[in-house]
């Protein structure tokens, strides 16, 4: 390696953007470091050699700039940061090592294990600086040229009300596609295919929301016992989309193969979500890696202990987390957040342990920078916003305390409806607020139906099938001796622990999946599936699948018969949602009629046909309800400012482990027909069901579901 300068004559070029910014002549070189004393802009050739360096003397408002005449896109590089090496004072400058830069577009390469990428001498205490040169074990950061065909791209746009969202992690879902040649398994391309883009719109879901795809990192621990991250959720740089899901190798292309995606799903009406983890990065506790924002300005980047400064704020688990209250780390975060949205088109974020990023000096702060920062953009102001609301740390859980313009994953819903349809437990107060969108959580201040982002199950915690057939987790293969893992996640599993030829088993456990799967799709809020529950995923009892990259978590597409009958069940209960404007209402109920209609927009009822009454709502149990919805008592305006006006619709539900008789009460027009039925598995989204008659009592299987019609 060359370690002097070349001589090339460095401009001052301009401290913004931040980033590497090509021009078509050359590339002007912005990097952040307030405590740094010298930075040097290291540049490498094609196979990621032959270093040379070219300080960068220029520093405004602690960022360093230059200009260099050709150099353009494609060119690899990385930085060199000095500065005191005081890790008891937070400092740990260390210019042996090669850095990311934060706001590289593209990486080239991985981290190499063998490589001396830690600040100090691995085995020895942190204090100790290690001098090893690591540049032939990083990742460089490619100049990336912007330029990109939309053509006539345009986003969906589609109402949080209407939508449907659909968990996907780009490699699992495609991986084993049989319809894909092999070199597209497992890729943007993979998944911007005709076959995957059918399946998505034949099934009905408006919007994917992809596991991470920002660069991130394989965990020394996890390569040591021969497994991989993954999820993702280990987070080494905010901008250049990971390399691992791009047929197109590590050249650039990764970025032109993911707008590709992104275009596609769009022309077929599909909107593009972000699972993004802002929260920490993959360097770690102060025994990790330097291989970035540690090397450039830990004192900066980093939530450090206050009178212990050597140490990290660990709100995260991970060993770090972000320091999101620094200006310019602040910066950073809506830098990468309007680039996905403005560059890459996406529609959305859900931001992993969002309460992480809202914590001022210790508590979550619900009018934090974080949020006021979003709240006045006049770009990310207007694009689909979810919150995980929650962390690790005291204080973390903040379910129903987001601001007004955020929808957020809510757990009370899963586990209210898991307890349910499990033992049936469940008061009616509870039940009917996750069955109408959570009002006692988001009413209060001023937000909608679709703040709840209603799940049954997501990537964390069983599958949907593995939920009814499982009594405890099986992570023995994640190399932890079964510790890890949610154990509020398990299960119920009928009688038999796993799979099983028993067919009266096998009928209780695809009702049983079937009813979680309507209660979903007809309760209020903004419903989510996690990919593959829809054809009854398996990953074999293992509830904590982060390190599972191979068969235990990929999507198997070989159908038998059961898997088919549950695919075209859930088709076609998205359909009847989409058909009804009044299981997704963009407003709370008001349990009164609306001028017009001769019946309330809401109403409650026993089993008997009687209304509830309010002893019974505050006190009763919810073995078994009934739920009316008015659907001429809708007052929304549909956006062409036509009324919406639906059908009367009655859920009936009934969590007892005996069959119920119900009786629907008679209002005017006695007939009513079935639109759903999760014990036969039927579903009429055009009618042509049995009929009912108000009045008579007929009987409702043990732990079933009927959607009926006026």
């Amino acid at each position: 390696m060359t370690e002097g300068a070349t001589g090339q004559r460095v401009r001052p070029g301009s401290r913004f953007p931040l980033g590497a910014t090509p021009d078509g002549a050359g590339t002007n070189f912005a990097l952040f470091s307030e405590n740094a004393t010298r930075v040097e802009l290291c540049l490498f050739d094609d196979d990621g050699q032959n270093e040379r360096r070219e300080p960068l003397h220029e520093m405004t408002a602690h960022v360093w700039h230059g200009y260099l005449s050709g150099i353009g896109p494609g060119q690899r590089y990385g930085y060199r940061v000095h500065g005191p090496w005081e890790p008891e004072a937070g400092r740990r400058f260390n210019p042996a090592k090669l850095l990311i830069d934060p706001y590289a577009r593209a990486l080239a390469g991985a981290v190499d294990g063998n490589a001396p990428v830690f600040g100090y001498r691995l085995g020895k205490s942190d204090l100790i600086r290690d001098k090893q040169d690591d540049a032939w074990g990083v990742p460089k950061g490619i100049v990336i040229d912007d330029g990109f065909d939309w053509g006539d791209d345009r986003k969906p746009t589609i109402p949080l009300h209407d939508s449907v969202i659909y968990e996907l992690h780009v490699k699992g879902f495609t991986a084993r596609h049989p319809d894909l040649p092999p070199e597209l398994r497992g890729t943007y391309a993979g998944l911007a295919a005709p076959p995957v883009i059918a399946y998505l719109k034949e099934l009905g879901i408006t919007a994917v929301e992809l596991l991470p795809v920002h660069a991130f990192l394989d965990d020394h621990h996890l390569l040591e016992r021969g497994l991989r991250n993954y999820w993702g959720y280990n987070t080494i740089n905010f901008f250049a989309p990971e390399t691992r899901y791009a047929s197109a190798g590590d050249a650039g292309g990764q970025v032109t193969e993911f707008k590709d995606m992104v275009k596609a799903l769009h022309a077929a009406g599909i909107e593009v979500i972000l699972d993004v983890v802002y929260n920490h990065t993959a360097e770690g506790n102060h025994l990790g890696p330097t291989l970035s924002f540690r090397g450039i300005d830990n004192a900066s980047y980093y939530r450090l202990v206050a009178d212990e400064p050597r140490f990290y704020m660990d709100y995260t688990g991970t060993g770090n987390t972000l320091n999101a209250v620094h200006p310019q780390v602040l910066q950073l975060i809506m830098d990468s957040l309007r680039y996905w949205v403005t560059d890459m088109h996406v529609d959305g974020f859900r931001f992993d342990l969002a309460s992480a990023l809202a914590r001022e000096l210790h508590d979550v702060d619900r009018l934090g920078s974080f949020f006021d920062v979003i709240h006045q953009d006049p770009v990310l102001s207007r694009v689909k916003l979810i919150g995980e609301p929650w962390d690790i740390a005291e204080g973390g859980y903040q379910v129903g305390n987001f601001p007004s313009l955020w929808s957020e994953w809510n757990d009370r819903y899963r586990d209210t409806v898991r307890a349910y349809w499990k033992t049936g437990d469940v008061t009616v107060a509870e039940l009917a607020y996750r069955l109408t969108g959570s009002s006692d959580l988001y009413q209060g201040d001023g937000r909608r139906p679709y703040a709840s982002v209603n799940f049954v199950v997501a990537h964390d915690g069983f599958t949907l099938h593995d939920l009814v057939s499982y009594n405890d987790k099986h992570n023995e293969a994640n190399g932890e001796e079964n510790r890890d893992g949610h154990d509020h996640n398990v299960s119920w599993n009928h009688g038999v622990e796993g799979e099983t030829d028993d067919p009266q088993i096998i009928a209780a456990r695809e009702q049983s999946k079937r009813n979680l799967m309507a209660n979903l799709l007809l309760s209020q809020g903004v419903p989510m599936i996690a990919h593959g529950d829809e054809i009854g995923r398996t990953q074999g009892g293992n509830n904590n699948v982060y390190a599972q990259d191979n068969e235990i978590s990929w999507v198997d597409w070989n159908l038998d018969d059961r898997k088919r009958a549950l695919l075209e069940f859930t088709r076609e209960l998205i359909a009847v949602r989409d058909r009804h404007p009044s299981l997704g209402r963009p407003r709370f109920f008001q349990g009164r009629k609306i001028r017009g209609s001769p019946v309330e927009d809401l109403a409650w009822f026993r089993p008997d046909g009687e209304p509830m009454t309010d002893e019974e709502w505050d006190e009763g149990w919810a073995r078994a309800i009934a739920m009316r919805l008015g659907g001429k008592a809708l007052s929304e305006l549909d956006p062409e400012g036509n009324r919406r006006i639906d059908d009367d619709l009655f859920l009936l539900l009934n969590g007892h482990y005996e069959p119920l008789n119900f009786c629907i009460p008679p209002e005017g027009n006695d007939e009513w027909t079935v639109i759903v039925d999760t014990a036969t598995g039927d579903v009429h989204r055009n009618g042509g069901g049995r009929t009912i008659t108000a009045g008579a009592a007929f009987e409702l299987p043990a732990r079933s579901l009927l959607l009926l019609r006026r």
